[in-house]
């Protein structure tokens, strides 16, 4: 998958537990592990907020982007005319 969730990432930085999560950006702790696995299909941006407003951090910390093999060779080639 070219997104990857660095939720487990911060939640650790804040030194915070899934359940104290859940419950301070009012979803259940089930979904915080959806989120957490990466098995989300969309974020609400209602949610993306709540989530920086606890982990007192950007949408980038959380959130990015890696290129797949394919796609990462295909920019380089478009890019460079090769």
């Amino acid at each position: 998958m070219p997104i990857v969730i660095n939720l487990d990432v911060e939640l650790a930085k804040k030194k915070m537990s899934v359940s104290d999560f859940a419950a301070a950006i009012d979803i259940t702790p089930a979904n915080v592990s959806v989120l957490k696995n990466g098995r989300a299909k969309a974020v609400r941006f209602s949610t993306l907020n709540s989530i920086c407003r606890v982990l007192e951090c950007q949408p980038g910390d959380i959130l990015m982007w890696v290129p797949e093999d394919g796609a990462a060779t295909e920019t380089r080639t478009t890019a460079t005319g090769v």
